[in-house]
């Protein structure tokens, strides 16, 4: 995969260098390149934000800048890049980054990233783009950030970690909190490693065990109490179909049922133990 970065803070992509990222730059899995917004700038100053039309607080990035660099970037198509790259914008009025989305975005050869800084970039700049190639807005969350590069960060990373070869294992992907499946809605449990006893705390006995059909079954519990307790929310979309007769029990314990005439699972506050 293709990556494109446009910024005006090119070193606040160094973390792309490291750890996981980092290693698939280095075997060629990710080509990642990055773009300086100011040198597409014509005056002294090397200016990309003026006042907004309107008034108002704060700057907006200007059209010219912006507009010369996704020229550049969308001229340098190389083979196996595809004709042009999906545009990734992030914005806090975007689409919500879900693992559903970065499953869709792990499946285009090239992605092109333009995180704006000050109040946005000239909505004409994402207009004219969408005319060429398709733009994808996206938001990390509901909190607003200084400026789009640190969701570049995240949005890479989680794109990254499913192409294949990748992950040192193939299969570490799919039981991750939200992985598509039996249960995507639903968090991962609490993990444990050697040593047995650390601080007079032990390991549940049950990964002790060597009951593989036990600790499936344990996990499994603890997903559901966790999910409970830190993203209620999601209970509401829980899948009926998906479940078995120890699920409906374990959650009942919880006091999640199922309503027949709601059509989905609902629930009561209780004390979960994580």
């Amino acid at each position: 995969m293709r990556i494109d970065v446009v910024t005006i803070f090119p070193e606040y992509l160094e973390p792309l260098n490291v750890s996981l990222v980092g290693k698939a730059r280095a075997r060629g899995q990710l080509d990642v390149r990055l773009h300086e917004l100011r040198e597409h700038t014509t005056d002294v100053h090397r200016t990309v934000d003026d006042s907004p039309y309107g008034g108002g607080p704060g700057m907006v990035m200007k059209p010219e800048p912006w507009a010369a660099a996704l020229d550049q970037v969308v001229a340098s198509a190389g083979p196996g890049d595809g004709a042009v790259p999906t545009l990734v914008v992030p914005t806090p009025s975007g689409r919500l980054f879900t693992q559903e989305l970065a499953q869709e975005l792990a499946g285009r050869p090239w992605l092109a990233f333009a995180p704006a800084r000050y109040e946005g970039i000239d909505r004409r700049v994402i207009e004219e783009a969408a005319e060429r190639m398709p733009v994808v807005e996206v938001s990390i969350g509901d909190y607003v950030l200084a400026g789009g590069e640190v969701a570049v960060l995240v949005i890479v990373e989680a794109v990254a970690r499913l192409l294949p070869g990748v992950l040192g294992n193939a299969e570490s992907h799919r039981d991750d909190s939200f992985a598509p499946g039996r249960m995507a809605d639903l968090l991962e449990g609490p993990v444990y490693t050697k040593p047995a006893d650390w601080r007079g705390r032990g390991v549940p006995e049950v990964l002790v065990s060597g009951n593989h059909g036990k600790i499936a079954r344990w996990r499994r519990d603890q997903a559901f109490a966790r999910t409970l307790a830190n993203r209620p929310d999601l209970v509401e979309r829980w899948d009926r179909d998906g479940m078995d007769k120890h699920d409906l029990a374990a959650l009942g314990a919880l006091g999640v049922w199922w309503d027949e005439e709601a059509g989905r699972f609902l629930h009561t506050p209780v004390d979960v133990e994580q």
